[in-house]
């Protein structure tokens, strides 16, 4: 089973949100530490993604940075990314037949589910939202911080925690168990993504 990359740092894309083009704030977020990067623009037509997807993944490899994709298990194969995130719902196992050696990530909105996901041979899921976000809404309330606690001390494996994670809040939600943070819109949104990245790191440290 493949490890997390570390720092356990996930940046999402989400260009809606985004102050400048995509590849380049990747690349000032791996400047400023972030190793792990998920191209998420699922409404992109598939060749669209699939190119741009293949840039990322020649850029993370000059910082030694693990580069995936939502969903597209098609264009994680065909560009040679690390791995895949899928949606809630979603058969890790059949990604799993088709990439064998990728990191495989899905996404959760409860407790339960989270847990049926990494037995079902996810490496990784996210819990979203653990705080208020504009960059996810429609999952219902917050679970906040002893929702989280709660989840992590049932998984049995890594949660990554989503949904307004912020320089303020990251140690907590290491402090309360999950393994990981992953952000959207603090990176997309930043008018310097290269700092931005860099004071989630310190305060991920700070715990």
């Amino acid at each position: 089973m493949p490890s997390l990359p570390f720092p356990r740092l996930l940046v999402i894309s989400d260009r809606s949100q985004a102050k400048r083009p995509l590849i380049e704030i990747a690349e000032a977020a791996f400047r400023g530490g972030c190793r792990w990067f998920s191209l998420r623009e699922k409404d992109l037509p598939a060749e669209e993604r699939r190119a741009l997807l293949a840039e990322l993944v020649v850029l993370g490899r000059r910082y030694g940075a693990t580069v995936m994709a939502h969903e597209d298990v098609d264009a994680v194969d065909m560009a040679g990314a690390a791995g895949v995130h899928l949606p809630g719902g979603s058969d890790p196992a059949a990604a799993r037949r088709r990439l064998p050696q990728a990191l495989i990530g899905v996404s959760a909105h409860s407790a339960e589910e989270a847990a049926a996901q990494l037995r079902a041979g996810a490496d990784y899921v996210t819990l979203s939202p653990i705080f208020l976000t504009d960059s996810k809404p429609g999952y219902g309330p917050a679970f906040g911080l002893d929702a989280l606690a709660a989840a992590a001390s049932i998984a049995p494996g890594p949660i990554v925690a989503l949904g307004g994670i912020a320089p303020g809040n990251a140690a907590q939600c290491l402090a309360a168990g999950a393994r990981g943070i992953a952000v959207m819109g603090e990176i997309m949104r930043a008018a310097n993504p290269e700092a931005a990245v860099q004071r989630l790191l310190a305060a991920m440290v700070a715990k």
